[in-house]
């Protein structure tokens, strides 16, 4: 017979935890929200700037016989190194979120690896950090706490390095890495090739845009970097509306499966409160019984 103070203590027990991850999916259904809108607002300047940068490359491209001269949209002969910069939240208790990215970011490392190609990582959060570092693999830089709280600035002062390492030749590709926001309930990974520049990776939604007279090469060059910075940006943002929303989603399982928990032990609390008064009861007319 399940001893009914045991069962009452898990029941608190169970109750409590129950208390939590309700209040936590609260917060992170109020975080998902800002995080959802200032989302929005970034991918209508991310828009806007993919149209400008492809409708410019296209009328360069367009113009010369030898196509577009410039350092970021020209693939290199061959690949001997490429940089992987990936995004992971810096807290867990979201579901298979950071899993996701950090099983793409292996996958893809085995592959390149598996053609001789040599990886640099560039890790953005905590639980990617953590995960590489305890399977003994060598990341080139780590940046902590910005994904939880994305910053244009240090973003930028992020991606330069490799950008800078990408123009001096020392790398031949650049992967950008990381679980985005696709709706409440729907997270959508995302593995983007950000060097070489490639023309059909860039969305344009307004193929017919006018531009107005200008040194097309000159404006493009910085109109690139502009790209790369925010490419880098717009993930850290896009990233954390994920994770909000994968936190959500577990925090709401976590409590379902509590309060079921808590039924389940209510009845066996019950079961046992019974038993018990039965063999009580039995115990008193048996006594009684034997007193005749």
């Amino acid at each position: 017979m399940a001893n009914l103070k045991d069962i009452q203590r898990k029941i608190k027990s169970v109750s409590g935890t129950q208390k939590t991850t309700r209040a936590m999916k609260l917060v992170s259904t109020a975080k998902l929200r800002r995080a959802e809108e200032l989302a929005r607002r970034s991918k209508l300047y991310a828009t806007k700037l993919n149209e400008v940068i492809h409708t410019i490359a296209k009328n360069i491209e367009n113009s010369k016989d030898s196509g577009i001269e410039n350092l970021y949209f020209n693939p290199k002969n061959l690949t001997k190194r490429v940089a992987i910069i990936f995004v992971t939240a810096d807290k867990g208790l979201c579901g298979g979120f950071n899993h996701q990215t950090i099983k793409a970011v292996s996958n893809l490392i085995k592959e390149y690896e598996d053609n001789g190609v040599t990886v640099d990582l560039h890790a953005v959060g905590k639980k990617g950090v953590e995960y590489f570092k305890y399977n003994n693999t060598e990341i080139k830089s780590a940046k902590i706490g910005l994904s939880s709280a994305p910053s244009y600035e240090q973003a930028q002062d992020f991606i330069l390095k490799v950008v800078q390492d990408y123009a001096n030749g020392k790398i031949d590709k650049v992967h950008l890495v990381y679980n985005g926001y696709k709706n409440m309930i729907t997270q959508e990974l995302k593995n983007i090739q950000l060097l070489p520049v490639c023309l059909e990776n860039i969305e344009n939604n307004n193929p017919t845009l006018e531009v107005e007279a200008y040194d097309e090469e000159v404006v493009l060059e910085k109109l690139v970097k502009k790209y790369l910075e925010y490419s880098m940006y717009y993930s850290l943002i896009d990233s954390l509306a994920a994770e909000h929303s994968a936190r959500m989603q577990a925090m709401d399982s976590a409590t379902n499966n509590a309060k079921e928990m808590v039924r389940t032990l209510k009845i066996a609390f019950n079961k046992a409160r019974q038993e018990a008064i039965t063999t009580e009861l039995t115990e008193i007319v048996s006594g009684v019984e034997s007193m005749k």
